[in-house]
């Protein structure tokens, strides 16, 4: 099945994002024919990190954080990288699209440290999922029940919820976002 037809709004700051956590969900998604809006805090390029430290490519965002919103679109992409993760969790307009796209029942896909933002827009509790390990104990004493595994599909809530755990899982989590967007989230 190919998702022609499916847009996905990926959120990212414009500096410290995981490179490959940005770029390669957005290539299979676009791979498989998606259409894929890399939604940035401000115009101007995302400057992405590798490990948190070593530059990494330059991507041009397609839009604002501001400028968006969660009709129009089938999913939302949350990447990691330790410093987009920390100022994302703290932006008003990373928290309502999030929140919007939870509330529609769209599914929400986040990794690394991307589920910071969950726990601020209170979407961990009661929900299974995971990250990298050291935000184990935020999304525990934020309500969720944190495994170790490279995806976590948890639809037992009012919104498919796809989470990994570090760059090595991009894999299983760009195939899990890809049948979400099918209309098969179940794992």
């Amino acid at each position: 099945m190919s998702l022609d037809g499916r847009n996905v709004l990926v959120l990212t700051t414009n500096y410290g994002t995981e490179q490959d956590e940005l770029t390669r969900p957005v290539s299979v998604l676009r791979e498989n024919g998606a259409r894929v809006s890399v939604a940035a805090q401000k115009d101007g390029p995302v400057r992405t990190l590798v490990s948190d430290r070593d530059p990494g490519a330059e991507v041009r965002p397609d839009t604002t954080l501001a400028r968006e919103a969660a009709e129009g679109y089938d999913a939302v992409v949350v990447p990691g990288g330790t410093l987009n993760a920390d100022r994302l969790r703290t932006d008003a307009e990373a928290r309502r699209l999030v929140s919007a796209f939870a509330e529609a029942g769209k599914p929400v896909a986040a990794i690394c440290h991307g589920p910071w933002l969950l726990v601020d827009c209170g979407l961990a509790k009661g929900r299974e999922l995971t990250s990298y390990p050291s935000l184990r104990p935020d999304l525990e004493n934020a309500g969720g029940t944190w495994v170790d595994r490279e995806v976590v599909v948890d639809t037992s809530g009012p919104h498919p919820l796809i989470t990994s755990r570090r760059p090595g899982d991009l894999d299983a989590f760009s195939a899990a976002i890809v049948r979400a967007l099918e209309g098969g989230v179940r794992e």
